[in-house]
């Protein structure tokens, strides 16, 4: 196995875990295998079964091993991967990729054979670059001529299976298995021959069937690469597990590790879905309402991710799953009926099924492949089992399912359309990061699924919908800081000027000005207070953009002399409104050093308590029947590992234990507890007999008592950047399209429906919109508003900060940062209780850390000194002012 190799294509290929994973359990296999037309496969099945457990047998009359990757993991390009290894270590030419449908055909042509494809697996690939692999398909294989003689370049052979599968009207062989001219035989034939040939099979699942299986043994290979996410094969009630699974990825394990979206479930509080039992139609209607709402709810929250991370925008639509053609049609003629929402939907909505028949199939097919295109409408598909693997999109977040699955592969592909990530990885906005399905009716069953614990649905992802809060509807509202607010009155005053020339050239002011802003608000370097904006050398900088603009070089030239002149003149007070209106804050990048020490100290164990004494010999048979590391061999005669290891690996299984670090405690608590058995139980067999059946309470007794002696050091933190004060960034927030914005001193009741509310009426803060999260929020606000001593305050916008703390290095965003005349303060609100909770304090050592590092820079700059403050909220009371929360600092 060459590790530099697979290092190498790694890099290149940006693979993720499990991708290499599977990259390197192949390396080591072929080092093992004789691969060749005549290779003894017993031998080989014998050698694969040694290294990998899962693995049984072939299954195929060729080598052929399965890789189990979950839906959205990445498997073309993991067979992109494969294929260059093969090629650089065993020098294989000759591939063959097989499609099971005409969808993942057409997606594998792409990604194989168009380099300007965005997702072209090659990219990067050096042998690739001056000569690309010869794309050989069912459409062009009649037509390769010469191409065949070239021996030392890369053929990759894309074929959709019917293509070889189908007999063709009249009993004529396919196309594919008739003489050809050039060749000498059938092109199938060809292939067969070759000494070469590896087939990789995408969605190997769909190649089980006995002709199936036939004709891809009839092909010959020297190896087969099965990739599939469900490696069964379902009929009826039965399911027949792969036996040729060398690696396993589950959908669980993807979701854990955040490769996919968090499938969550949802339904309405206090639902009583027997109530329609008699009126299923009115049922399938609530949860189609509800899966809008949601879905409504879900499209303004990618807008505000949008916005604030200043990317792309994703449109999502909804999926609803119907029973059949008939209840599609019906579902379609509601979604289109005035009474649904307005007839909000009627343009938005298609119906896919496998009834569709020429240019309505093509262009519905059309209009699938393209909705990950903004410019396309559609936000509602409804289909009836026709979206099957291939169908690959990142913005589908929304499934109704009306109809009962008929198998668990059914239920995952459904949910596997929707859990691709449309920015290629969890963003860490919950709504953004998150797959939701409907289900009003199957609400238990869904609770039980979630218990079991290789679900794909965590308890925690079940959500009950509050109906009052998801039926209005939502806006997204953009608070500028004062300043670019002040600009918007402006261009609404020049809307109205009748005269065209003035019209014109207030504009060109306008946007003269907003230059200015632009410039100021994100000075260079050499910049160290906001006093120097008023310096000469900032002021040429943003006269000198407003001379480069376009439009005022070429449209308005005779006007150019007069509005720079005015920009001049304008640009003092500019910066004068600017610095009275922010907050100067540092631009300081800080994150948790990588390691973090933890662990367990030293001690001894107290095995007073732990008594266990031997089960009979059949109990112990029952029990190890579903146990992995023990088996029953003749005469009831119970063979396991050595004792300690099966301890030990138990205590393994516990989040904190980590085996590398801990291995010495581990064998040393392991050992006394031993050394008490040995004394007390009779003879060997008896001890072995206590550890196999108890060995997992054992090792909980063991890790309770490690609890007491566990220790995590607070983490240190890196300084990754400084720079001068960042601009105020705007706040991109929602409230319902009907509910007022309120002043801050009006009294909402309930308390609850504070979060969603948005509060005008400030003096002193440098926006003039904001939400509050809690009442005590809301309340410290009014406290800020009435304190003399307070200059400004602000709450910061998602991005306003850059601190980042944890292990997961999440961003920190303070409630409040306050200005007095000689310190500004970073202020948070919490509960009482939760103050000293590890998240808080995590929190808090980060915020410290940042105020450390401004400090640093404000002393060397003449700024004001950064100070940290947590307020508890029993608090934050009226007739209590900053000076109160500030005793003790």
């Amino acid at each position: 196995m060459s590790s530099s190799t697979i290092n190498a294509i790694s890099n290149r290929l940006s693979l993720r875990t499990p991708q290499r994973e599977s990259l390197e359990i192949l390396a080591k296999l072929i080092e093992e295998l004789d691969l060749s037309k005549d290779a003894d496969l017993d031998t080989g099945m014998k050698t694969v079964a040694s290294l990998y457990p899962t693995f049984k047998e072939f299954e195929r009359s060729f080598p052929s091993l399965c890789f189990a990757l979950a839906t959205g993991v990445g498997k073309t390009r993991l067979m992109g991967a494969f294929i260059v290894y093969l090629m650089r270590e065993k020098g294989v030419k000759n591939f063959f990729v097989l499609a099971p449908n005409l969808t993942i055909y057409n997606k594998l042509m792409e990604d194989f054979g168009e380099p300007s494809h965005s997702k072209y697996v090659f990219k990067g690939i050096s042998e690739f670059v001056s000569n690309p692999p010869t794309i050989i398909t069912g459409e062009n294989y009649q037509y390769q001529g010469g191409l065949f003689d070239d021996k030392e370049g890369v053929h990759i052979n894309v074929f959709n299976i019917s293509k070889i599968n189908a007999d063709t009207r009249g009993g004529k062989k396919p196309k594919i298995k008739r003489l050809s001219e050039y060749l000498g035989e059938s092109y199938f034939g060809y292939l067969s021959n070759l000494d070469d040939l590896v087939i990789l099979m995408d969605e190997s699942h769909h190649y089980r069937a006995d002709r199936g299986m036939e004709v891809i043994n009839e092909l010959n290979p020297i190896l087969g690469l099965e990739l599939t996410a469900t490696p069964q094969v379902e009929n009826g009630a039965r399911t027949t597990k792969f036996k040729n699974v060398v690696y396993e990825y589950s959908l669980s394990k993807a979701i854990a590790d955040g490769y996919v979206k968090e499938p969550c479930v949802a339904t309405r509080k206090n639902f009583d879905a027997s109530q329609y039992k008699n009126d299923p139609s009115r049922l399938d209607q609530i949860k189609i309402e509800d899966g809008v709402r949601i879905h409504e709810d879900t499209k303004v929250a990618l807008d505000i991710y949008a916005r604030n991370s200043k990317t792309s925008r994703v449109k999502p639509f909804i999926l609803i799953v119907a029973r059949d053609t008939v209840h599609a049609s019906e579902i379609k003629s509601l979604i289109q009926s005035d009474s649904f929402f307005n007839g909000r939907y009627a343009d938005k909505v298609i119906e896919v099924h496998s009834n569709q028949r020429g240019d309505e199939k093509d262009e519905t097919i059309a209009e699938l492949v393209s909705l990950e295109d903004p410019a396309n409408t559609t936000e509602i598909v409804i289909h009836v089992n026709m979206l099957k693997e291939g169908w690959d999109v990142t913005n589908l977040y929304t499934i109704v399912p009306l109809r009962t699955a008929a198998s668990m592969t059914l239920i995952e592909q459904t949910i596997g359309r929707g859990l691709r990530l449309p920015y290629g990885k969890r963003t860490g906005d919950e709504k953004v990061d998150r797959l939701t399905i409907v289900s009003h009716d199957k609400f238990q069953e869904v609770i039980d699924e979630a218990n079991k614990p290789n679900s794909i649905i965590k308890q925690e992802n079940i959500i009950e919908i509050d109906e009052q809060d998801i039926v209005q509807e939502k806006e997204v509202v953009t608070a500028q800081n004062k300043v670019e607010e002040n600009f918007k009155v402006e261009a609404k005053a020049i809307e109205v000027l009748e005269s065209v020339e003035e019209k014109v050239t207030a504009t060109a002011i306008l946007d003269a000005k907003r230059t200015i802003l632009e410039v100021i608000q994100r000075p260079s370097s050499n910049v160290k207070r906001a006093q120097d904006l008023h310096s000469d050398a900032v002021k040429a900088i943003a006269i000198e953009k407003i001379k480069q603009n376009p439009i005022l070089k070429s449209q308005l030239p005779v006007f150019q002399d007069e509005i720079i002149k005015q920009a001049e003149e304008v640009y003092e007070s500019i910066v004068e409104e600017f610095i009275a209106n922010i907050i100067e804050i540092p631009r300081i990048t800080i994150a948790p050093s990588e390691e973090i020490k933890a662990g367990f100290n030293d001690f001894s164990l107290d095995v007073s308590s732990i008594n266990y004494q031997p089960v009979a010999e059949e109990i112990l048979v029952q029990k190890l029947r579903t146990s992995e590391q023990s088996t029953v061999t003749g005469h009831g005669r119970i063979s396991i590992d050595r004792p300690e290891n099966v301890i030990v690996s138990e205590l393994m299984n516990f989040p904190e234990v980590d085996y590398d670090t801990q291995s010495e405690l581990l064998f040393k608590l392991v050992s006394q507890l031993l050394e008490k058995f040995n004394t007390t139980l009779q003879d060997k067999n008896d001890v072995m007999n206590v550890i196999q059946y108890y060995s997992k309470d054992i090792a909980k007794a063991i890790y309770t008592q490690m609890q007491d002696h566990h220790y995590c050091e607070a983490p240190t933190f890196e300084q990754v950047s400084i720079k001068p004060f960042v601009a105020i960034e705007p706040h991109n927030i929602t409230k319902y399209k009907e509910d007022d914005v309120h002043d801050l001193r009006d009294t909402i009741e309930p308390t609850s429906d504070i979060p969603k509310k948005i509060f005008s009426g400030f003096s002193k803060a440098c926006h003039n919109l904001y939400k509050f999260d809690s009442k005590t929020e809301k309340d410290f606000g009014i406290i800020l508003e009435q304190d003399v001593t307070v200059q400004k305050w602000l709450r910061p916008a998602h991005n306003q900060f850059n601190i980042l703390w944890g292990r997961a290095r999440n961003q920190y965003e303070p409630d409040f940062i306050v200005e007095t005349e000689d310190a500004i303060y970073m202020v948070e609100t919490k509960a009482e209780r939760d103050i000293e909770t590890d998240e808080v304090q995590e929190k808090k050592s980060a915020a410290i850390k940042y105020c450390e590092y401004a400090n640093k820079y404000t002393k060397e700059s003449g700024g004001k000194v950064w100070k940290y403050v947590i307020i508890p909220h029993t608090k934050v009371k009226f007739n209590n002012d900053l000076s109160y929360f500030l005793r003790g600092l």
